[in-house]
C-alpha cells in the first residue's frame, strides 16, 4: 500500500474515534498526521469531508441535550464567518496559524485541566455564543475547525456533558455541510480529491461508532478531561508540525 494512502487511512481511523467520543476535533487529530505528507489544500478539503461523515455518524448515535435556543446564535454567527475562512485559506500561511492555534490549546487548555473550580463564564450572553460561532465558523473555512473554539467556550460557560456535546454536534454538523458546499462550489474539491474521500470513509466509520459508543457510558467530570486533554494534545502536535518550518 502506497504510504500516503496508509497515512490517509491511519489518521482517519484515529480521528474517527475521537471525535466519536468528543463531538469535535476530527480536524485537529487527522492533521496531526496528514500535516507531515499532504498538501495543504488537499488536507483541507480531507477534514471537511471526514469532520461532516463523522457529525453524520453520531447524530444518529448521540441525540441527548439538543437544545434550539442555545445552539442558535452559534450557528448564525458561523454562518457569517464561513465565506471569509474560505476566502482567506488561499492566502493563508498554514504553518503560522498552525502555530497560532498551537499555542493556544497548549497554553490554555492545561491551564483548565489543572484548575477545575475556576467560575462559569455567563457574560455576553447569545451575542457573545454568536461572535464565537464565527470564529468558528472563520476556523472551518480555513480547514475544518469550526469546534475548537466553540469547545472551549462551552466549557468556560460550564454547559454540561449533554448539552456541550449537542452544541458542538450540531454547530459543526451545519458548518462543515456549508464550508463543504463552498469548497465544491470553489473548486477546492474536484473529481480528483474523490479517490482520497473512498480511502477516509470506510476508515473512519467503525471508529466513529466505536467513539460514540464510549461517549454513553462516561462521566461529566471524564468528558471534561477528555475533551481538554486531546485540545491540549492536538495544540502540542500543531507546534511540532509547524514551528521547524517557521523556524527553518
Amino acid at each position: 500500500m502506497d504510504a500516503t494512502i496508509l497515512i490517509i487511512a491511519i489518521g482517519a481511523m484515529v480521528a474517527g474515534f475521537v471525535q466519536g467520543l468528543s463531538g469535535f476535533a476530527f480536524g485537529l487529530v487527522a492533521m496531526s498526521f496528514w500535516v507531515w505528507t499532504i498538501d495543504p489544500m488537499l488536507a483541507a478539503a480531507l477534514v471537511v469531508f471526514g469532520s461532516l461523515l463523522g457529525q453524520i455518524l453520531a447524530m444518529f448515535s448521540v441525540r441527548r441535550g439538543f437544545n434550539m435556543k442555545r445552539l442558535l446564535p452559534f450557528v448564525v454567527g458561523g454562518l457569517l464567518g464561513i465565506p471569509l475562512g474560505v476566502l482567506v485559506l488561499p492566502l493563508l500561511d498554514a504553518n503560522l496559524f498552525k502555530a497560532f492555534l498551537g499555542v493556544l490549546l497548549a497554553v490554555w487548555c492545561p491551564v483548565m485541566l489543572l484548575t477545575p473550580r475556576l467560575p462559569a463564564v455567563h457574560i455576553g450572553g447569545k451575542l457573545a455564543d454568536g461572535v464565537i460561532g464565527a470564529i468558528g465558523g472563520f476556523m472551518g473555512g480555513i480547514g475544518g475547525f469550526s469546534g475548537v473554539i466553540p469547545t472551549l467556550w462551552c466549557n468556560l460557560r460550564r454547559l454540561d456533558k449533554d448539552e456541550q456535546r449537542a452544541v458542538i454536534q450540531n454547530f459543526n454538523l451545519t458548518m462543515q455541510a456549508v464550508t463543504f458546499a463552498t469548497y465544491v462550489g470553489g473548486g477546492i474539491i474536484t473529481r480528483k480529491t474523490l479517490p482520497m474521500f473512498a480511502v477516509v470513509a470506510p476508515a473512519m466509520l467503525i471508529p466513529t461508532l466505536l467513539g460514540t459508543r464510549l461517549y454513553l457510558g462516561i462521566s461529566e467530570a471524564t468528558f471534561r478531561k477528555i475533551v481538554l486533554g486531546l485540545l491540549t494534545l492536538s495544540g502540542i502536535a500543531l507546534l511540532a508540525s509547524s514551528l521547524p518550518k517557521l523556524l527553518a
